[in-house]
């Protein structure tokens, strides 16, 4: 049984964008924004309050805060690695906060220099500050398939984490395929694992599709009762930390796929194209979504 409705989590401008190697101008992330915000989705993640010296792309996190033109109805979250973080991203006017664990110890000691265990204790902080705003919190779990440094990752690990994320008070968590090398196979032992851990109703997936398994990964996790999803506008974005990871799945794929399963999603395919194509235009480069890509052609 599918979902009747599914919650697409657009991170296009956070997770899409931090890794390009040219600066992209804060007007450019801002109206992008706002056209995604005009499509229909519920939830657009705007940027990310981490260290201008790590990701110099997200520099101007405080300037797209206050540029954007906010929609009734839909939040914006952002990602913060610590306290300082959740502190500036609160007073620039966040509502809502993602934090971010990884499945596995090698990528989290390269990724965010700590161990898992240390970085679910660093999240502690972050946690308690988050309820005293009453701001909600999201969990990100990374490598929940594979890992660059590590190879292969045990669901049973991607399910502590997740219960861990789960347990300090995250209302969800976004199981990430960091890699993409997940398969519709694999994916149903890490979601068997994780869901005997944490509520299904709590769970969102977040796949990559560097194999171009995004798309099948995604529908087994919609038969498996999951009805979040994590997708990228033209499939932007990849992992800085992983090597050869091609990206995000695309939003209009997504979207494609859903409503063709007579899912509903709130959100307008033509809308959503056009934030494609503009940012597509904006970074002078062809969109790595199917639909765009066959939408141009017709």
């Amino acid at each position: 049984a599918l979902p009747e409705k599914v919650k697409i989590v657009e991170v296009g401008p956070r997770d899409g964008l931090q890794n390009e190697k040219s600066i992209v101008p804060t007007e450019a992330k801002i109206h992008l924004i706002d056209m995604l915000s005009e499509s229909g989705l519920q939830v657009i993640e705007a940027t990310s309050f981490v260290s201008p010296k790590w990701v110099p792309q997200m520099a101007d996190q405080v300037e797209v805060m206050k540029g954007i033109q906010r929609k009734p109805g839909v939040t914006y979250p952002v990602l913060t690695p610590n306290l300082k973080g959740f502190q500036a991203a609160v007073k620039a006017g966040a509502s809502e906060v993602a934090i971010f664990g990884a499945a596995s110890e090698l990528f989290s000691k390269k990724n965010i220099n700590c161990s898992v265990d240390e970085s679910l204790q660093r999240f502690d902080e972050v946690m308690r500050a988050a309820k005293e705003a009453a701001v909600p919190v999201r969990g990100y779990v990374s490598c929940v398939a594979g890992c660059p440094y590590e190879g292969k990752v045990a669901p049973e690990k991607v399910a502590h984490v997740a219960k861990r994320l789960y347990a300090m008070g995250c209302y969800e968590i976004s199981l990430g395929d960091t890699i993409g090398v997940g398969t519709p196979g694999s994916m149903v032992d890490m979601l068997e694992a994780v869901t005997r851990e944490v509520p299904v109703s709590a769970l969102a997936v977040h796949c990559h599709d560097t194999y171009g398994q995004a798309l099948a990964n995604i529908l087994v996790a919609l038969q498996m009762g999951i009805s979040v999803v994590d997708s990228s506008v033209a499939g932007l974005g990849g992992c800085p930390y992983a090597q050869g990871a091609s990206g995000n799945v695309a939003t209009e794929d997504v979207v494609y796929m859903l409503h063709g399963l007579g899912i509903q999603t709130g959100v307008d395919l033509t809308k959503l194209m056009d934030a494609g194509a503009f940012i597509c235009r904006t970074l002078s480069r062809k969109s790595s979504s199917k639909v765009a890509q066959a939408t141009c052609k017709l």
